[in-house]
């Protein structure tokens, strides 16, 4: 991946809060148990615009998990919070100045989902949030 994004900094793994999370999991803590409770958006979401991987499950072990990636970032503007692929991700690394990338796992099976990483892309030049479309709900 970071052969694509060469802008890629502040870089952010969560994979010892994974880890920790598995453990108490697995140990039958209740304040762990949200970790199978995937919003049904990320859901929908993971299953329409996820992209899959090879890593199987670690609490089911029966399907593999997908991934999102959203960005969010003030030079956004109305396309913060949107989910990219790393295509859309290599260039927007050079269109926009600063924003932040958060990649998401889901299990679709039992609903497993953690955040295990986050960065910052960007050229690193301050610009205006790019202007607002019309969409059919702002015209009513």
């Amino acid at each position: 991946m970071n052969q694509f994004l060469t802008t890629m900094r502040d870089v952010i793994d969560y994979s010892l809060d994974r880890r920790s999370t598995l453990v108490a999991l697995f140990r039958g803590d209740p304040s762990a148990t949200d970790a199978c409770d995937a919003h049904p958006y990320l859901m929908r979401a993971a299953k329409y615009h996820g992209e899959s991987t090879e890593r199987i499950c670690p609490v089911c072990r029966k399907k593999g998990l997908t991934e999102l990636r959203y960005t969010y970032g003030d030079q956004l503007g109305q396309y913060s919070g949107r989910i990219k692929n790393l295509v859309e991700l290599q260039g927007m690394q050079s269109e926009f100045g600063e924003f932040r990338v958060y990649q998401v796992e889901i299990c679709q099976g039992c609903g497993w989902n953690h955040l295990i990483r986050s960065f910052s892309l960007g050229d690193g030049q301050n610009r205006k949030p790019p202007r607002k479309v019309k969409t059919i709900e702002d015209e009513d």
